[in-house]
């Protein structure tokens, strides 16, 4: 990939004040992007946004709820009027705290306000988002969304019914805008995201749970922020020129193959099977 691949390039990043969306926060504005650092924690946002200045970047951090409509139309007024534009919308913001995920569970036991928050947050949020960053685009007749969405989006699992679901939903939203715009320059995709936990989650995940995780990847180990990060710029800039209406998966093949691989494996090994 090249260096200074978004150089005069105008991103917004939601949910920026932390984690996946924090780095690649930094990693765009690394490649030479204008950088709206967005989430509902000020502070978690102006620490990112300083950072960004420090090492020379360019940065505004602002305050938004995203699923509220005037929050996100100020927030994109806000950007355009410090950078000029908006090329690049990464709608990375979503709930998924340890209340919510207490509250977000198979259906019948699901709590409807838990479930209204998810879908507000994580669907209705990147809606309004990209409804009003693909206004200003359209006045350049170019522009990058990336949608960030999980495997839990694609796969049934015990819980978080109300997240998965969100997800889904995501990734309809990407291919209709890409089908709704793509003759005006706009490209939309989503990003199927895999376990790439920053420093501070490995200390709130049981080992034992992420031993069992890894063993699920094709890859020698989980992913980390910069993996996902280094995807986001990809599909922000022009080598993803032709890429568009799709969902890339950047989960270390964990949702590539079949449910039994491990377990097979341990048989297999068991046995002194060969080939495996």
């Amino acid at each position: 990939m090249s260096d200074r691949k978004l150089e005069g390039r105008v991103a917004i990043i939601t949910g920026a004040g932390g984690g996946l969306g924090a780095e690649s926060a930094r990693v765009l504005a690394m490649h030479g992007a204008s950088v709206g650092v967005i989430d509902i924690n000020m502070e978690a946002a102006e620490r990112v946004a300083a950072e960004i200045v420090a090492s020379g970047g360019k940065a505004l951090a602002v305050r938004t709820d995203v699923s509220v409509e005037a929050d996100v139309k100020a927030m994109v007024e806000a950007i355009v009027v410090r950078f000029g534009r908006v090329d690049v919308l990464y709608s990375n913001a979503a709930l998924l705290s340890v209340d919510q995920r207490r509250l977000d569970r198979d259906v019948i036991n699901m709590d409807v306000d838990a479930w209204d928050r998810a879908m507000g947050v994580n669907l209705r949020g990147a809606m309004l988002c990209a409804k009003y960053a693909v206004r200003e685009m359209l006045k350049n007749e170019k522009g990058s969304l990336i949608f960030a969405t999980s495997g839990l989006g694609v796969q049934g699992d015990l819980s978080l019914s109300a997240y998965a679901a969100s997800k889904a939903a995501l990734i309809m939203l990407s291919r209709s805008i890409a089908t709704q715009y793509g003759k005006q320059g706009i490209r939309s995709n989503a990003m199927q995201i895999g376990l790439a936990p920053s420093e501070n989650a490995h200390g709130s995940m049981p080992a034992e749970v992420i031993q069992i995780l890894r063993d699920n990847h094709l890859t020698p180990d989980v992913g980390t922020p910069r993996q996902i990060a280094d995807v986001v710029a990809f599909l922000a800039s022009d080598e993803a020129a032709f890429v568009t209406g799709s969902t890339l998966v950047a989960d270390g093949g964990f949702s590539a193959h079949t449910p039994s691989l491990v377990a097979m494996k341990a048989l297999f090994a068991q046995t002194g099977a060969k080939g495996m």
